[in-house]
């Protein structure tokens, strides 16, 4: 087993999203990253094999500065990880939910991760000690983070990033297939007004109370999706979805 990372850790982090980043050189200084995003310790086993899911539509130049900082990261908390994005192809509002189901559902294709964290594609770790893995319970990771200069919303926000476990996943059917555009699954409200197809859900609090009522006839055990392709980059893996539409 891995030893504790503490000592490959450096405590806060100075984020700077003032430079551009080139993804030719974060791979050159990353170079046990192998290619679809995999990376694991060298001499070690590590502790938890843990998949990166991020949902994704056009954000390119946010991606960028997630690799920087978290590939890094990553092998200084000495997982055996892989990144994936999953990327919502066509113009139909976002659906954050199910974009992270599939996530969770084609990870477990290529290998058998025991740990899940979703991640939105612009919040960075502020400090290396924030560690990306599961526990006894679902845990919210997103309480040090920078997001391009916004802080979070609200005290009860589980959007963002946060880490559940295979079986704590199955056990709650996986996200709700059924949000489209922000609100419920996802209260990241101050994005949402940046993207056109990323509207308020107007029903979205009406959902979520009747959330224990669908939990077991709408995620996981319903989900349906088309691979589209799936491209295997030096610091992730792309694979681009249809998604379906909205029900009417």
């Amino acid at each position: 087993m891995s030893p504790e990372p503490a000592t490959l850790l450096v405590g806060a982090l100075r984020v700077d999203f003032s430079q551009p980043v080139n993804l030719d050189e974060v791979a050159r200084i990353n170079p046990e990253v192998k290619a679809g995003g995999r990376s694991a310790p060298k001499d070690c086993i590590a502790l938890q094999k843990v998949a990166v899911i991020i949902p994704f539509r056009n954000r390119e130049e946010h991606l960028k500065y997630w690799l920087y900082y978290l590939h890094p990261i990553l092998q200084r908390q000495q997982l055996d990880y892989g990144v994936y994005v999953i990327n919502q192809d066509g113009e139909e509002e976002f659906n954050r939910a199910k974009l992270l189901n599939i996530g969770f559902a084609e990870a477990l294709k290529e290998y058998d991760y025991d740990c899940f964290v979703f991640s939105d594609v612009d919040l960075i770790p502020m400090d290396d000690r924030n560690t990306y893995k599961c526990y006894s319970q679902p845990r919210h990771l997103s309480v040090s983070m920078d997001k391009f200069g916004f802080r979070l919303p609200y005290n009860q926000y589980f959007g963002g990033v946060s880490a559940l476990s295979k079986e704590q996943f199955t056990k709650i059917n996986g996200f709700p297939n059924n949000y489209w555009g922000w609100g419920g699954e996802d209260d990241d409200i101050y994005n949402s007004s940046r993207d056109p197809k990323n509207e308020p859900n107007p029903e979205r609090f009406d959902r979520i109370a009747h959330t224990r009522e669908t939990m077991n006839s709408d995620g996981l055990n319903t989900l349906s999706y088309k691979v589209l392709r799936t491209d295997k980059y030096p610091l992730y893996t792309k694979i681009t979805v249809d998604i379906g539409s909205p029900k009417s």
